[in-house]
């Protein structure tokens, strides 16, 4: 572009220069003329001759002159044609570039509205409205300059800003090179080919030779050995290829992720730039529209270079796509050539140049792409040093996704070519096995089509050439192109510096509004001071009422103490009760006792009155009985002390009551007067809040005004500036054009802006009132009322503003959201009335668990029942407020909901014009598919005329070659001047490419029109889309306000912030005053101004009228211009423009003179009016100083708001800090409460347990009794059968035994003796009669015996009584030792539970006092947050402002405009006057002269004077000032200190008392903790007194025990052996399991190592195999060449015989050695036909075994089949198909009629399957033979032990065929020789269908090579049906490949 201007402007500036030289010619000619015209008047002649001469001479000068002036005009009318021609083209161009210009200012504003919206955080509902409707503006705008790129691509070629876009054409040159070397090789073979065909057809003529014959075969085998070759190296070029392919695929996946990267990184660059930009303040963007129209200049010139670009991308993709044409024409011609069979190698050479040539062209576009990226980077940190606009930072991305769209492009490009050239080569190898055939008559055709082919390639070769001339003119414009980037950048490094002046402003501003704000906050810290000492007292009431609950607990813990004391002496009493009555009894019984044995001692010593026991024994009776007696009595008076201890107290008891009662009574008072004042402090608190409010209002409505005049006097000084810096040029009147519509455009948004700041602050307003109505009581309805007022008024103003915004279509969406809200308020309301529901439910369950409570309520319960009470009365009364203000708020939403119902109909109105386009849309979709169709079959029917043209042309072609590159040079000259016609070319092309022409701008119109489609289309969802989510997160947002609401609701700081906000109200009343007195003070201010205001606008009056007249001016040279262009250039322009600004300059020179005069004529008239012009000037500097004044301030301002910003920030952190600590504290006091709940419910269940056991010993001990009277029984039937016996026996026994009984009862040997001495002298006496006393001997033997039975019976029965009580005992000693166990477990858990209990209630106070803490942490927060709302709304409030001052301002500069119209009026009336002034001028210099020497003394002092009481009053001013800001801080500095003090006084205060409160818990605490100590202790010591007597009484039942004991050892015993036992058994099968894991192991072992030989066998086998093939191959070989041999032996023989014949006459001695050789002969003559038949049979055998396995298919390989049919992917299952068809015997056509759908070519996977070609590295399927059919179902032990069994089995050996069994072959064998080739090529073709490689490796033979061949035994009987073992092993061949190992051959078989 550059570089065209700079040839433009060299055009005109030499045909300007041969003008002015033939102007300066012309005007010196006339002069000379001129002065012989006046020379001819002083000549005179007298002759008439002489006269005659003289004239004839000067006609002929005159001739001359007039012919040299014909000739000049001729040259000047070429000149100006030239000129006119080249203006048309600069108008043009002009005329493009404006419009391209216009557009992009439409994008930069558009771009300025996105940044404004991101900017402006809180105004995200208008920001997707914005997007909408300015990308359709956008898009609107971006349409016309591609048309008009579209019609001017001729005259101008644009530049890339790729270097990489030349590398494809490089590419397709080099492939016209080689397609080039291809044809002359291609010639080389065809040359060749015509060689072997004059051989094939000599030997035709000469075919009866037979060496002819076996040259033929021999060419044969070469052509297929060839063919194999071909087939192979194919295969590896296809490999390398994917290979390639997949290395090409990875290097673009690298280069996309880079570039993902990189674009991640811009962004996060842009969002960092963003961040600076919100943080640099959302006001400064607001205020500058002159900051707004240079960033919109910068955006201009910053797009200019893209919109070019994009022209020029798009050429060049139109370029591409006729070459793209060409190119495929040009393949298709090659995919012909490539027929011939050995092109094959040709063309892989080719390819892999062509991919190594693409690798090239790759790294060369990754290079560019890397430079691209690099000079993108260095500008970015250039401009980002320079601008903070993130504009150019969105060019550069968009830049570099254009140049990877075009990477990506070219790439796709290449992929494309890439894969013709395979398609190319399937084909080839298709074609290859079709054409074996019919080569001859193909080959005469390949040539005829060669040598077409090589023309049309010539003419390809010229056509490139042409494009590589193109393109380097393109390569040059983009350089150009780049050049002027760089002149744009250094423009936008200019206008950054302006901007950053106007950012410095806007700081001040921001300083002196941050003042402002500081001294709010002083107020609104003398308000939280008030609330602080409020606090205070409510702290020292909360105070009073815990030291009042501690006494009410310690005198319950008084009352516990008594009632304890009580349980414990009538329990005393009780026991002692009973022990008296115990003792009574025994008393009686023992009383019984001593009246038995007085009556038994009575009869006893009647009876026996010797015994001298009885005394003692009543001694003894007699003590015992005084001891009882001593007992009695001291239980008695035991009794009389217990009895006067109960009374005693009792009446303690009954005092103790009384107290407790007054103490209620003394609470309860406490209690109602506390509620009674939180009431009232409640009603104070919100009557205050409400005072606040409305001062609030009051103070920014104030502040507001304020405002407004300030901005209205700053932008009139702004205006002013920008007047006085304006140039008068033509441009600038575009210029102020520009920035009336950003102004325009400013303002809508300031509308916009306002509008959803008054919704916001209705919305705000509704907030409040909610949170009010929570906290209200019936006092503030009153008040509520006013508030309703002042929401009417905002009502009225939001309708106002919303009349204003219908002519927008931005409003559907803002009502939407307004229904939003309506919704979130009813759910907000239905959330209230869930909570109100939830608290009656509490409070029915309250009452229900009074009702339930027994009437011995703990003091505890008491005291919640209280609070309760209180909550619930609190709680109706919340109720009572919310209902009213429930009503209040439905009344409002029925307002809204009529509203809403507008906006819906509004709504419906915009859908249907939606619904509309979108058909519109449609219909135009369907006109498109129409042309489109229309125009397909137009381009059908030119390109048949086209291809009649070509046929038509091809004798004409070779001409054209010659002048292509002329055409080339005729078609741009005819697209830039339109004058010369087709001179060097045919018609018949001309209109072709005319019609090529208008067939692709009908293509570019239709992509256009699509792409439009797509465009609306994509704006509709997006409009759907935006507004989804919009209304998903006004929802989301609403419902954090209403948890919010209900979070301050439920927190207990509602009251503290009421005090605060009367505080506030308060503080609020005083700053009202003193902002009407500061108000006052600014008006006065504001009429001054205005007053200065209007000398300045005089002043600019006259400068603006200049410049009325000067565009006046301008416009009547622009009409003149355009009338004629012949005149018109930019040289003369700048001329008239110089002389414009020089009249200019002395007009304002003799202005102002004529006013300095004017002024000095008036001091000098009249002295009185001497100083209103300096009064003026003095008045505009005090206005500057005022200016930096408040930029000073400002600055402070923004200081101040960063510092509050980060302030606010810590604070989040520290509350978000506090907020976690405090979750993790509930969370482990809920879990120390389900503890503490757990450890309640063990005590309760402890207790029980306890008491059971108790009870259980109760049993136990009534037990025992019952067992001790049972054993008193069982004694007393033991004494009854006793004295039973007694009464049996005779007397005398009787008499001794009763003796006996009475000595052993009363312990008598005295009776003993006495008796012993009456027996011996019995027994003496009776000696004598002994034998008469032997019955009586006898009988007393028999009672004896009846005796000791009856003793052992009672013996018996004895023992059965001992073991049953014996087992009773055992039982109740286990129950006693498990008591006991549980007892001493019980205590020890109720040590260890009472030690938990008091670290968790120490945790639990620990943990309430944090909570307080951060509680009043998070209060204070909370005012904080308060306060920081309050700031943001007074923002919001003098935004408003600022929008309405911008108003003011609009109308202001309207009357201006009209001002300056008038002053332009009256300018033009004084440029009359302005001569008559010069004059007047001049005189009054002249007076002024003659005047100054007298006044001029005079005029200094007054001036002096003047100026020096301005300057004082300015700095008293100034010190007043500073003197009022130093009093404001060293109050604010005094209150902040001493709010401080009483801070830290009231915190020492509430530490203290916490610490006494901490104290008298802990002494509570312990005192009772040590009272439950001394109980638990005391209920020990009666458990132990119960122990020592149950173990008292198992004492006795001890013995038993043991005895169990020791039975129960035995049986220990007993078991231990059993358990010995099965141990013994576990450790054998243990044993057992390890020996049977060893023989797995070993079973694996074997197994693995029968695998292993397994494997060795196979590869021994295979290794056989291929030893023995290899020998059969070698002997055939032997026996073929020997047979060769044979063959030549017989010819030469053949002509030995005929020479022999020829010399029979002549040598007769050779007859015998003839005859010797004729036998030899026919010897050998036997052998060769031997041998033929031999071979004839072995082929006939192989042909019938071909035809037997090729008509059978193998079961196993058809299942394989179809299984890897479904195994293989979708794109691969065809091949299977067509390996299907191939062993069905389907023939190739019909295959590929089936498969012409999905059709691909012949891969590697098909030689695979059929076990061929070197690539297959898979092991074909071997067959199976009759003896392995159940192989499948048999087990691998059964299948190895089928193998051994196979290879032990001898094996014949091979046959050996011997040379000497050989016949000679005869003469007549030629027959049989050519059968056999053809048998031979047979073979082949079959083996060539399954493998291309036979040679290459001997196991990959078809399965007719496995079958070795043998001699039959028999011709009769089918080879098929003979046993195989004759001739090899029964055990199947495993062919495989070289490549592959014997696992592998391992891992098939299993898999097979």
């Amino acid at each position: 572009m550059a570089s065209w201007f700079g040839g433009l402007g060299s055009g005109l500036g030499q045909s300007l220069g041969q003008v002015g030289g033939s102007l300066s010619s012309l005007t010196g000619q006339i002069s000379s003329f001129t002065k012989d015209i006046l020379l001819e008047g002083a000549e005179e002649v007298g002759d008439a001759a002489t006269e005659l001469h003289v004239s004839n001479s000067r006609l002929r000068e005159i001739e001359s002159i007039n012919a040299a002036q014909k000739f000049e005009n001729e040259r000047l009318k070429k000149v100006c044609s030239d000129l006119e021609e080249k203006h048309e083209a600069a108008e043009l161009q002009i005329k493009q570039l404006s419009i391209e210009y216009r557009n992009q200012l439409q994008q930069k504003e558009v771009e300025i509205s996105h940044l404004k919206a991101r900017q402006n955080a809180l105004q995200e509902q208008l920001q997707k409205v914005q997007m909408a409707a300015q990308s359709a503006q956008l898009r609107a705008g971006v349409l016309p300059p591609a048309a008009t790129s579209a019609t001017y691509v001729p005259v101008v070629r644009h530049s890339s800003e790729f270097e990489g876009d030349d590398m494809d054409f490089g590419d397709i040159i080099w492939s016209q090179q080689e397609i080039n070397r291809l044809s002359n090789e291609v010639s080389t073979l065809e040359s060749e080919v015509d060689h072997w065909k004059q051989i094939a057809l000599s030997s035709k003529v000469q075919g009866t030779n037979d060496a002819e014959q076996s040259e033929i075969c021999k060419l044969q085998n070469t052509v297929k050995e060839l063919k194999q070759h071909l087939s192979q190296e194919i295969d590896e070029h296809q490999h390398e290829l994917s290979v390639l392919q997949d290395a090409h695929r990875q290097k673009l996946v690298e280069i996309s992720r880079r570039h993902r990267e990189e674009l991640s990184e811009y962004e996060e660059r842009i969002e960092e730039l963003e961040s600076q930009l919100q943080q640099g303040g959302v006001s400064a963007h607001a205020m500058d529209d002159f900051k707004i129209s240079e960033q919109k200049k910068n955006a201009q010139s910053l797009e200019g270079g893209k919109v070019e670009e994009l022209q020029v991308v798009k050429d060049l993709e139109d370029e591409i796509g006729i070459l793209s044409h060409k190119l495929s024409a040009a393949k298709e011609e090659n995919k012909v050539l490539l027929k011939e069979q050995e092109l094959a190698k040709v063309e892989k050479i080719q390819i892999m140049q062509e991919y190594e040539n693409l690798k090239s062209d790759f790294s060369m576009l990754q290079s560019s792409v890397a430079e691209q990226d690099a000079l993108q980077k260095e500008q970015e940190k250039k401009l980002q040093s320079k601008t903070l606009l993130p504009e150019d930072v969105v060019r550069l991305q968009q830049a570099l996704l254009e140049a990877e769209n075009e990477i990506a492009r070219l790439s796709s490009l290449n992929q494309g070519i890439e894969k013709e050239l395979t398609s190319a080569q399937h084909k080839n190898e298709n074609i290859l096995s079709a054409y074996t055939e019919d080569q001859n008559s193909e080959l005469s055709q390949l040539r005829q089509d060669l040598e077409r082919k090589e023309r049309e390639l010539n003419e390809s070769i010229a056509e490139r050439e042409t494009l590589i001339v193109e393109l380097e003119e393109l390569d040059k414009q983009n350089q150009e192109a780049t050049q002027h980037m760089i002149t744009l950048k250094e423009q936008l490094s200019k206008q950054h510096t302006e901007t950053d002046s106007i950012i410095k402003q806007l700081k001040s501003d921001i300083d002196f509004e941050r003042k402002k704000v500081s001294e709010l906050e002083i107020e609104k810290m003398e308000a939280t001071k008030e609330l602080d000492s409020q606090k205070e007292k409510l702290s020292k009431c909360s105070y009073a009422y815990n030291d009042l609950h501690i006494s009410k607990q310690q005198l319950q813990d008084n009352v516990k103490d008594l009632q304890e004391q009580l349980r414990k002496a009538q329990d005393c009493n009780l026991r002692n009760e009973k022990e008296i009555g115990d003792l009574q009894q025994r008393l009686k019984e023992r009383e019984e006792e001593l009246s038995v044995s007085l009556s038994k001692l009575t009869e006893k010593s009647n009876q026996e009155s010797n015994y001298t026991c009885q005394d003692l024994i009543l001694k003894e009776r007699e003590v015992e009985i005084s001891k009882l007696q001593n007992d009695i009595s001291e239980n008695k008076q035991l009794n009389e002390d217990l009895e006067k201890s109960l009374s005693d107290l009792r009446t303690e008891n009954g005092k103790l009551i009384a107290a407790t009662e007054e103490l209620k009574q003394e609470l309860s008072d406490a209690i109602s007067e506390k509620n009674k004042v939180y009431l009232e402090k409640d009603t104070v608190v919100e009557a205050l809040k409400m005072e606040k409010r409305q001062l609030e209002s009051e103070l920014n409505l104030t502040e507001k005004r304020l405002l407004e005049q300030a901005h209205k006097y700053k932008q009139t000084i702004e205006e002013l500036s920008n007047a006085r810096s304006m140039d008068t040029t033509a441009l600038q009147l575009e210029h102020e054009r520009l920035v009336k519509l950003n102004q325009e455009k400013d303002f809508k948004i300031a509308e916009l802006k306002r509008s959803i700041e008054q919704m916001e602050i209705d919305h705000q307003e509704t907030k409040e009132m909610l949170t009010t109505s929570l906290g209200g009581q019936k006092q503030l309805t009153e008040l509520i009322k006013e508030k309703e007022v002042f929401i009417e008024k905002f009502k009225n103003q939001a309708l106002q503003v919303k009349q204003e915004l219908e002519e927008y279509i931005k409003v559907s969406k803002k009502q939407d959201v307004l229904k939003q809200n309506l919704e979130e308020k009813d759910r907000s309301l239905a959330v209230m009335k869930e909570e109100n529901n939830h608290l009656k439910e509490e409070i029915e369950r309250l009452k229900d668990q009074q009702s339930r409570s027994t009437p011995v309520v703990e003091p505890k319960t008491l005291d919640i029942i209280i609070e309760l009470e209180s909550e619930v009365t609190q709680l109706k009364v919340i109720k009572n407020n919310l209902e009213e203000e429930i009503e209040v708020h439905k009344k409002t939403i029925e307002d809204q909901n009529q509203t809403t119902m507008q906006l819906q109909q509004s709504l419906q109105e915009q859908r249907k014009e939606i619904d509309e386009s979108k058909f519109q849309c449609e219909q135009m979709n369907v006109t498109h598919e129409r042309l489109s169709l229309e125009k397909d079959e137009e381009i059908k029917n030119l390109q048949k005329t086209i291809e009649q043209i070509k046929t038509q042309l091809h004798k004409e072609r070779q001409i054209i070659q010659t002048d292509s590159s002329d055409l080339f040079q005729e078609t741009k000259v005819q697209t830039l001047n339109g004058e010369n016609g087709n001179e060097k070319h045919d018609l018949s092309k001309a209109e072709i490419e005319r019609l090529v022409e208008g067939i692709k701008e009908r293509e570019m119109e239709i992509k256009l029109l699509n792409e439009k489609n797509v465009s609306l289309s994509q704006q509709i969802d997006q409009l759907s889309k935006d507004e989804v989510g919009k209304l998903t997160r006004i929802i989301q947002e609403k419902d954090l306000e209403i948890q919010a609401l209900n979070a301050r609701v439920s927190s207990a700081s509602y009251r503290q912030d009421v005090l605060c906000l009367q505080q506030q109200l308060q503080a609020y009343v005083i700053e009202r005053e003193q902002v009407l007195a500061v108000l006052s003070e600014k008006t006065r201010e504001n009429s001054q101004l205005k007053t200065e205001y209007r000398n300045i606008m005089d002043m600019v009056a006259a400068k603006e009228a200049a410049l009325v007249r000067l565009q006046e001016e301008n416009q009547k040279l622009s009409n003149r211009s355009e009338n004629s262009s012949q005149d018109m250039s930019r040289e003369t322009i700048q001329n008239l423009s110089r002389i414009i600004r020089e009249k200019d300059i002395e007009i304002d020179a003799l202005s102002q003179k004529c006013q300095t005069l004017l002024t000095v004529l008036q001091t000098s008239s009249t002295g009185a009016d001497n100083g209103s012009g300096g009064v003026n000037s003095n008045q505009f500097e005090e206005l500057l100083q005022e200016r930096d004044k408040l930029k000073q301030q400002v600055k402070k301002m923004e200081e101040w708001k960063q510092q509050v910003i980060t302030t606010v920030q810590n604070m989040q952190h520290e509350s978000a800090h506090l907020q976690e600590e405090l979750h993790k504290l509930q969370a482990q006091i809920s879990v120390e409460s389900d503890s503490n709940s757990k450890l309640q419910v063990d005590y309760n269940g402890l207790i029980q347990s306890y008491e059971q056991n108790e009870k259980k010993l109760k049993s136990f001990s009534q037990e025992l009794a019952q067992v001790q009277h049972s054993i008193g029984q069982l004694h007393n039937t033991k004494d009854l059968l006793l004295s039973k016996l007694d009464l049996v026996t005779p007397s005398v026994a009787a008499t001794s035994t009763i003796s006996q009984l009475s000595g052993i009862q009363y312990r008598a040997p005295e009776v003993l003796s006495d008796e012993s001495k009456l027996l011996q002298k019995e027994l003496e006496q009776l000696k004598k009669t002994l034998e008469e006393k032997d019955s009586t001997i006898r009988t007393l033997q028999e009672n004896n015996q009846r005796l000791s039975d009856s003793v052992a019976t009672a013996s018996e029965i004895e023992r059965k009584s001992q073991e049953g009580t014996e087992s009773e005992m055992r039982q109740i000693k286990e129950k006693h030792d498990v008591l006991q166990k549980s007892l001493r477990e019980k205590d020890i858990l109720i040590k260890s539970k009472s030690d938990q209990l008091l670290s968790v209630s120490e945790n639990l106070s620990n943990k309430e006092n944090e909570n307080e803490l951060l509680k009043q942490a998070v209060t204070n927060l909370k005012e904080r947050n308060l306060i920081l709302e309050m700031d943001i709304r007074k923002l919001k409030e003098e935004n408003e402002n600022i929008v309405a001052s911008c108003r003011e301002k609009e109308t202001e500069f309207r009357a201006l405009q009209e001002t300056n119209m008038q002053f332009s009026m009256m300018l033009k009336e004084k440029e009359f006057e302005s001569h008559t002034m010069k004059e007047k001028a001049l005189a009054f210099e002249k007076l002024l002269k003659e005047k100054e020497q007298g006044k001029t003394g005079e005029l200094n002092q007054l001036l002096h004077e003047v100026k020096s009481m301005q300057e004082k009053a300015v700095t008293f001013q100034q010190e007043r000032d500073q003197v009022m800001v130093a009093l404001k801080q060293k109050q604010m500095e005094s209150s902040a200190l001493q709010s401080e003090i009483q801070h830290l006084r009231e915190k020492e205060q509430r530490l203290n008392q916490e610490l006494e409160r901490l104290r008298n818990h802990l002494l509570e605490m312990e005192d009772s903790y040590t009272r439950e100590a001394l109980a638990a202790e005391d209920r020990e010591v009666k458990l132990r007194k119960k122990v020592l007597i149950l173990e008292e009484k198992l004492l006795s039942s001890s013995t038993a025990v043991e005895n169990a004991s020791h039975q129960a050892s035995l049986q220990v015993e007993s078991l231990q052996e059993q358990l010995n036992l099965v141990s013994k058994q576990r450790d054998e099968t243990v044993l057992q399991l390890t020996i049977s894991q060893d023989q797995v192991k070993q079973y694996a072992l074997s197994l693995a190592n029968l695998q292993m030989v397994l494997e060795q066998f196979q590869q021994e086998e295979k290794a056989m195999y291929s030893a023995e093939l290899e020998k059969h191959q070698k002997q055939t070989a032997e026996w073929r060449k020997k047979a060769e041999n044979l063959e030549e032996k017989v010819v030469s023989l053949q002509e030995s015989l005929g020479e022999a014949n020829a010399a029979l006459d002549a040598a007769s001695r050779l007859t015998e050695q003839l005859d010797i050789k004729e036998e030899q002969i026919e010897e050998l003559k036997k052998e060769g036909e031997i041998r033929r038949e031999m071979l004839e049979d072995v082929q006939n055998k192989l042909m019938n075994f071909m035809n037997s396995t090729e008509g059978k298919v193998d079961k196993v390989l058809m299942r394989n089949l179809f299984v890897g049919h479904f195994h293989t992917p979708k794109n691969k299952r065809p091949e299977v198909l067509r390996l299907m068809g191939s062993i069905l015997g389907i023939k190739k056509e019909e295959l590929d009629q089936l498969l012409s759908e999905d059709r691909g070519g012949v891969t590697r996977w098909v030689t695979g399957w059929l076990g061929g070609g070197a690539g297959s590295k898979s092991v074909p399927s071997t067959p199976l033979r009759p003896t392995h059919q159940n192989i499948f179902n048999s087990s691998f032990s059964e299948l190895f032990v089928q193998f051994l069994e196979t290879e032990s089995c001898p094996s014949l050996p091979p046959p050996k065929l011997s040379v000497h069994d050989m016949k000679p072959l005869g003469a007549a064998g030629t027959g049989k020789t050519s059968s056999t080739p053809s048998n031979s090529q047979m073979q082949d073709s079959a083996v060539s269908g399954a493998s291309r490689r036979p040679d290459k490796s001997p196991f990959l033979a078809p399965r007719s090579a496995a079958v070795p061949l043998i001699t039959p035994a028999s011709s009769s009987g089918h080879l098929l049906m003979k046993p195989i073992s004759d001739a090899l092993p029964t055990f199947t061949p495993l062919p495989v490949s070289p490549d592959a190992s014997a696992g592998a051959v391992l891992k098939d078989l299993l898999k097979q």
